[in-house]
């Protein structure tokens, strides 16, 4: 055992004590969270416009901090890219996240001094709690790879500007920093395919142990070592290989097809970071569900997600939260965000602690007839069939077709690139369709009703969502496919590789 990997234990053991201190006592610490913004941000533009000298309960923040999106906090975060100083949380920010938003063109999200380590840090303590609670230390000594964003950052009136992935290279521990790659150099390769070509290179004959990114572009990163060995499983290519930690998106429907390029089963870390904060990570490898985070600088609201377009709709602390209840998440951060919807929906799944797990997006569902399909359940009914049918899915999306060919009826039109294909598309197709039904009420009502016809499954070439995101400008990085849309733009795009 290395020098690191025996310093990790006792090291973890106190961070998971530092942790279980708030842990146990999360409403109490949301409570003190609240108070602390509030006080901090008193004084700035935002705060004197909203009346913070008046808050004293979160009664009194709802009725002066109304929920908004980005486009609604946009004034104020212009005037912030502007360079004015006070306007959101104190001072001017220490970074901008620069970030693509599907109706807000680019967006700039603050970064403060504060915030910063807060990601550093519950970045540090999923990894510390794994080592805590399994013991696995190997990882520590070997070889790690991000795969991220460019570490390059522009300027804007004095402020640091880039991705959150990119400014995160620049904080990671100096302890950390020759266990680390790629190099900087091939992170900062614009082209992702070349990127990822110069990562195959640099780490293909390193003793990597620990492989972090966004699932489908780890699969990619995966594929070319593949190719380049031979064919080799990556279990064959990087022996001591065994944490896989992720984020971005749900990593069911990659598992099988992950695993079956590894050549085994593998550990595996859930993270929940976010340019507006580090919300939620794996706190278990037995327990269900993320740890939320709740003290670190996020003061959360909840809203039940039927109730989100409502005029007003309402606005839950932690403490009021049920289990099993789809919510939109919305941040209070000590980088200056109030009442912001970050767009995703989250349920709990246990209060004891407080863990959550990712649904879908506020904005991501199809409700063409009024059905309000979410994320949650075209994954589950998706790997019900999958596994039913030993069929291994590459990538997917779903949309409406809501002007079919002269005489036909509706229905929702599933665009699938599989890994392994299923013997019988028709039969998979329906067995998809009846764990829809099963899932959600209102599809079943309009499918039994002959409003809808059952879904239709188009298989896409190999490489199809590659191809369709390079198209797009949005290959690699943090970027990722929506799984549902209530358009047929992602569809259309599509259609072109229908095998």
């Amino acid at each position: 055992m290395g020098f690191k990997a025996i310093l990790s234990r006792p090291f973890a053991a106190f961070a998971v004590y530092q942790i279980n201190k708030w842990k146990s006592r999360a409403v109490e610490a949301q409570r003190q969270v609240m108070t602390s913004l509030v006080d901090d941000a008193r004084h700035t533009a935002f705060g004197r416009d909203h009346h913070f000298d008046r808050i004293k309960t979160y009664e009194d923040f709802k009725r002066y901090v109304p929920i908004r999106d980005y486009e609604d906090l946009r004034p104020y975060i212009d005037r912030v890219v502007d360079g004015e100083a006070d306007i959101l949380w104190k001072g001017k920010p220490a970074y901008l996240a620069k970030t693509s938003g599907t109706t807000s063109g680019v967006k700039y999200i603050p970064i403060s001094r504060e915030s910063m380590p807060e990601h550093i840090k519950a970045a540090r303590n999923a990894l510390l709690n794994y080592i805590h609670e399994t013991g696995k230390t190997d990882f520590v000594n070997g070889k790690m790879i991000f795969l991220q964003g460019s570490p390059v950052l522009a300027e804007k009136h004095g402020v640091a500007t880039g991705r959150l992935s990119g400014i995160v290279a620049h904080h990671i521990p100096q302890y950390l920093q020759k266990n680390r790659l790629p190099s900087y150099e091939t992170n900062c390769i614009e082209d992702w395919e070349d990127k990822v070509d110069a990562i195959v290179e640099e780490t293909f004959h390193e003793d990597m142990t620990l492989i972090s990114g966004i699932p489908p572009w780890v699969q990619m990163y995966f594929d070319r070592l593949s190719s380049k060995a031979g064919g080799k499983k990556i279990k064959d290519i990087f022996k001591n290989f065994s944490l896989f930690v992720y984020g971005g998106v749900n990593y069911e429907p990659y598992r099988q097809r992950m695993e079956e390029v590894i050549g085994k089963k593998i550990d595996s870390i859930e993270t929940y970071p976010a340019s507006e904060g580090f919300i939620a990570y794996q706190d278990s490898q037995t327990e269900k569900g993320l740890l939320l985070l709740a003290k670190a600088g996020i003061f959360y609201e909840f809203v039940p997600s039927d109730e989100y377009f409502n005029e007003s709709p309402r606005r839950l602390s932690l403490e009021e939260v049920e289990l099993n209840t789809n919510y939109a998440l919305i941040l209070n951060t000590n980088a200056g965000l109030w009442g912001y919807s970050i767009g995703d929906t989250v349920k709990f799944v246990s209060k004891d602690p407080y863990r959550i797990v990712v649904t879908g997006r506020i904005k991501h569902y199809i409700s063409a007839f009024g059905e309000h399909v979410i994320g949650e359940e075209v994954e589950s009914a998706l790997l019900e069939a999958a596994a039913e049918y030993q069929v291994e899915i590459t990538e997917f999306t779903v949309a409406p077709q809501v002007s079919p060919e002269a005489g036909d009826l509706p229905y929702h039109e599933w665009f699938i690139e599989f890994s392994r294909p299923p013997e019988d598309l028709a039969a998979f197709s329906r067995r998809v369709d009846e764990a829809m039904q099963k899932k959600n009420i209102y599809y079943f009502d309009l499918i039994t009703g002959n409003i809808l016809q059952s879904l239709i499954i188009r298989s896409l070439a190999k490489g199809a969502f590659q191809q369709y995101m390079k198209s797009e400008g949005k290959l690699g990085g943090q970027n990722k496919v929506p799984r549902l849309s209530n358009d047929r733009k992602i569809a259309d795009g599509l259609t072109s590789f229908i095998s």
